[in-house]
């Protein structure tokens, strides 16, 4: 009998991986179906940083307090100052002021672990001499010899009326501010953000700067008149040049002592929430001044401290310093920031400015982000990218209902989406193509030329599941080179035919118009509406600080509020429109509602009729044809009534269509009556 082959073993069974399901982030937008692994490195990558951040520090919000044990800070368990500072690549640091003589060899520091630097002041010896007001620098000696210098987390800085030159202060009232926003909820406040984007300093209409105390006072009741409810503060964080709109940041910690004191700010900010709006900080993490008299450039000596070393560290086009965001001082630095203005001030959110720059080392210039090959590879920064995702995680485990936009004009995927479905984690993104849309039609296309789609397309194209924020202008439109859409609309009539008794053609075009842009970008662009300050009733002018060339004049540097309170002036009838359709947007949840629908696209008679939040609107953008008997298809049979018309007269409109008149439906169609450059909104009765 033949022997049988022997059987070869049979190996054992190797169960198989669990496949891993696809990212949120991934599963929602199929073209980023290659990209997974980077977005999946980008979160394990942010997670062993919160593992080392937690082993050392406990927590990401204990990490977030550099501001604590940097600067000067009293000690009250030590009984006296203790002042830090992180310089390592400096040779000796001493502390100078009106305490000491401003002796750059008195309080000399002592050198300690990691590059930090401390001296004590003890109150036997320096209570009353570094007193509440006090001034003082620090004197830092690298080899390249010896300069006075800003501490880095200084809380207030001072700029001598002489001199010119900038001081860090003693802050330290005996009576601390008293805050009485306890009862102020952020998310029953803002349901939907309506932005008034404003600067402190520009909101007089006298020729000088304004102050805190002043814009409580007198333009906080102007925002929750006209039915916004958050307000954008530009220029908070201390800049030496005025000039700069505060984007030349030197003092991350302190509030610009131009406008007032940090009392006058907690005042501004209390206020607001007492009257039901919000407060967000334009933050400017994305770039510093390079100034290093005032700011952070070459503290130590070494060229790479909180900075990029040799030309990476300069933006080419901004004149400014890049953050070296892999660092984990400057990251501890930044994020201690966000920390400090939330809790010390009650900030209620961010814009982010420049976060485009941040995203990537090209900064945005001259690249049109075509394709998602932008989004990846070796032009992204993947330090800033990490940065920002602990700076949204921060920001909202600190106040979970902290409002976080990104100033971003590339489209990055996932930067409007929750961490944990591969985003970046902020809470929205500004739609930059719309304004840039609005001004180029304005200024190389006939009226009658228009194209709608075009329009419709630039207003609804955003990417799905990530929220934006709509605008038709902000201050980048309105800066010095360019025009508000009011100055392009009424041209040089801006200054002449703004009676509401002169019947100038020219004007009525521009004033219709006008009201049509807002309408649509804020009900169509977004999931949000921003309008910088005074633009809500056109303001005539461009933005211009003081400067040499304009012989330091403030009169570009103010808001003219008495043409939009003028009954006899136009201003006021745009005024008017901007305040109706924001309450309309309010009344309706418009902005929470799913995006527009496109109900009719008529390019021969230039309309536009779309559905949003249950509401119809009817955009008539022809230059002279009124269409009467026009129909359209509606989804809900009923009758219909004007909630909202352009043409009101209180708007500066002509009162052509009857707003008392019930429109009923015939098999799901509407006939109406609609005049040229005429905006309806109609809702079911």
């Amino acid at each position: 009998m033949a022997k049988s082959k022997p059987t070869a073993p049979v190996a054992p069974a190797v169960p198989k991986a669990p496949r891993r399901a696809p990212l949120a982030l991934v599963e929602n937008d199929i073209w980023l179906v290659p990209f997974e692994p980077v977005l999946r490195q980008r979160q394990a990558r942010l997670h062993a940083r919160l593992a080392e951040i937690e082993q050392y520090h406990g927590s990401l919000l204990n990490y977030a307090t550099a501001h604590y044990q940097l600067g000067l800070n009293y000690n009250a368990g030590r009984g006296g100052y203790v002042y830090r500072e992180w310089a390592p690549g400096a040779e000796a640091l001493f502390l100078i002021g009106d305490f000491n003589g401003w002796d750059r060899h008195a309080n000399p520091l002592q050198r300690l672990d990691f590059g930090v630097w401390e001296a004590f002041l003890p109150d036997a010896e320096y209570h009353d001499r570094l007193t509440h007001g006090s001034r003082y620098k620090v004197y830092v000696v690298t080899a390249a010899g010896g300069k006075d210098r800003l501490p880095a987390a200084l809380r207030r800085a001072v700029q001598d009326e002489q001199t010119k030159d900038f001081a860090a202060q003693v802050w330290r009232p005996e009576t601390p501010f008293a805050w009485t926003d306890q009862k102020f909820r952020m998310a029953t406040a803002v349901p939907e953000p309506l932005i008034y984007e404003a600067h402190v300093g520009m909101a007089t209409e006298e020729g000088r700067v304004g102050t805190y105390r002043e814009f409580a006072e007198n333009v906080l009741p102007r925002i929750e008149a006209d039915g916004y409810n958050v307000v954008q503060l530009m220029a908070i964080m201390e800049h030496p040049y005025y000039g700069s709109f505060g984007y030349h940041v030197a003092n991350f910690f302190a509030a610009s002592s131009r406008f007032g004191t940090p009392e006058d700010l907690k005042f501004l900010i209390n206020e607001a929430h007492q009257r039901g709006i919000a407060v967000l900080l334009d933050i400017v993490h994305s770039h510093a001044v390079k100034n290093e008299a005032e700011g952070l450039a070459n503290f130590d000596g070494s060229d790479n401290l909180y900075f990029h070393k040799g030309e990476r560290g300069n933006h080419p086009g901004w004149d400014s310093k890049l953050f070296d965001y892999g660092r984990p001082e400057v990251q501890q630095f930044l994020l201690s920031n966000l920390r400090y203005w939330l809790e010390e001030f009650h900030f209620d959110g961010f814009r982010f400015d420049g976060v485009t720059s941040m995203l990537y080392h090209h900064h945005g210039e001259g690249v049109a982000f075509m394709g998602y090959n932008n989004y990846f590879g070796p032009a992204v920064d993947e330090d800033a990218i990490l940065y920002l995702q602990l700076a949204t995680m921060l920001a909202h485990e600190f106040k979970k209902s902290s409002l976080l936009i990104a100033e971003d004009m590339s489209g990055m995927p996932g930067l409007c989406r929750p961490i944990k479905e591969g985003g970046i984690g902020f809470d929205y993104r500004l739609a930059m193509g719309i304004p840039d849309h609005w001004i180029k039609l304005l200024k190389h296309t006939a009226d009658e030329n228009w194209p709608l789609g075009d329009i419709w397309h630039t207003l609804s194209n955003r990417r799905a599941g990530e929220k934006t924020i709509a605008y038709a202008e902000s201050h980048d439109q309105a800066l010095v080179g360019d025009k508000t859409l009011a100055h392009w609309l009424f041209d040089a009539g801006i200054y002449t035919h703004m009676q509401v008794s002169d019947p100038d053609p020219n004007a009525a075009r521009a004033q219709a118009l006008h009201k049509l842009i807002r309408l649509l970008t804020l009900v169509v662009g977004g999931e949000g509406y921003l309008n910088f300050i005074g633009n809500e009733f056109g303001h005539p002018e461009w933005v211009d600080f003081p400067r040499e060339g304009n012989g330091w004049s403030y009169h570009f540097a103010r808001r003219q509020w008495s043409l939009g309170d003028n009954p006899d002036l136009k201003f006021h009838q745009l005024g008017n429109f901007d305040k109706a359709m924001v309450s309309v947007a309010r009344e309706r949840h418009l902005l929470a509602a799913n995006p527009a629908t496109l109900l009719k696209h008529d390019e021969k008679n230039q309309v536009l009729v779309f559905e949003r939040a249950g509401l119809v609107f009817i955009a008539n953008f022809h230059v002279e044809k009124s269409l009467t008997d026009y129909r359209f298809w509606v989804a809900e049979e009923g009758k219909y009534r004007v909630v909202l018309s352009s043409d009101n007269g209180r708007f500066g409109g002509f009162d052509r269509p009857d707003e008392s008149y019930q429109y009923e439906t015939d098999e799901h169609q509407l006939s109406l009556y609609v005049p040229s450059r005429v905006a309806l909104v109609l809702e079911r009765a």
